[in-house]
């Protein structure tokens, strides 16, 4: 992959950074890479985005952004791709950006929604997938979500530890491990695991998944249910990560039509939460 020069026009910073700035300023303040080929969607983008209160680093080329990381010393929070650049899907991005030991929370932002995108982002470990018709506004509400959760500061996730069989969640770090061995969920992932593990009332319908990692509300995919779609395949997903450590995992029950539930009995903080053992219908997503 040719490394491009990094011109000045092809960067968008109505507010340079300021790498001086202590902790407490930065929890106060996302970072974030912005890739995007339309040269005026992406300065309205990256305008907006500062408005809302990020610094925002915008470039019109993955090849771009690359030679920036390779140059600086970036500390960011978050990086959003458009789907499409000139030189391939940005999905092409992910293992160069994993080679530099770059492991920040993915966000494509992109004028080409289809399930089957959506899919193959976050098969990749992108943590969400966001269509440009919903605006700048959301766009900045998901990426401070999962920053936060990154950070460990989420309202919508506990930050006490959830034990659940051989199963621990640790919400301050964002990690999950089973048996002592980190799962490497992404954080999309993380948040679907911790929703499930720490209901003390059995099912979760496909709705409320799919509502923890999007806005409620959100529908993805064919008609009113194609969210199901994207929730199948994150189970799916999540279910083969606990596989490659335990090939008898089946924690996770579906109830077809319905939702799903962790089976077991499940602790927060170390106090028992409740007993969610039973056997009810299993199939797989």
């Amino acid at each position: 992959m040719s490394i491009l020069e990094n011109e000045r026009d092809d960067v968008v910073q109505t507010s340079p950074f300021d790498f001086a700035k202590d902790e407490s300023d930065r929890t106060n303040h996302i970072r974030a890479l912005l890739v995007d080929d339309d040269d005026d969607y992406r300065e309205a983008a990256a305008a907006e985005l500062e408005y809302l209160g990020f610094d925002v680093a915008a470039y019109s080329s993955g090849e771009q952004m690359l030679a920036f990381l390779d140059q600086e010393d970036w500390r960011g929070d978050v990086i959003v791709l458009d789907w499409a650049l000139p030189t391939g899907p940005a999905i092409g991005l992910l293992p160069e950006l994993h080679r530099r030991g770059i492991n920040l929370p993915i966000v494509f932002f992109t004028g080409m929604p289809s399930t089957a995108n959506e899919n193959e982002a976050l098969d990749h470990g992108a943590v969400d997938f966001v269509d440009k018709a919903r605006g700048i506004s959301i766009l900045a509400k998901r990426l401070r979500l999962f920053v936060h959760l990154s950070r460990g500061q989420t309202a919508h996730v506990g930050q006490e530890p959830v034990e659940c069989g051989k199963l621990l969640l640790r919400p301050d770090i964002g990690r999950a491990y089973w048996n002592g061995i980190d799962v490497d969920l992404t954080l999309t992932e993380f948040r679907i695991v911790y929703l499930l593990a720490s209901q003390a009332d059995g099912y979760v319908t496909y709705r409320t998944v799919y509502d923890c990692v999007h806005h409620a509300g959100f529908v993805a995919g064919n008609g009113d249910d194609g969210f199901r779609t994207n929730v199948r395949s994150s189970i799916r997903r999540i279910r083969n990560k606990f596989r490659e450590l335990d090939h008898q995992f089946s924690e996770i029950e579906n109830y077809p039509s319905f939702g799903y539930r962790w089976r077991g009995a499940t602790k927060v903080g170390g106090a028992l939460h409740a007993d969610l053992v039973g056997a009810k219908t299993r199939a797989t997503a």
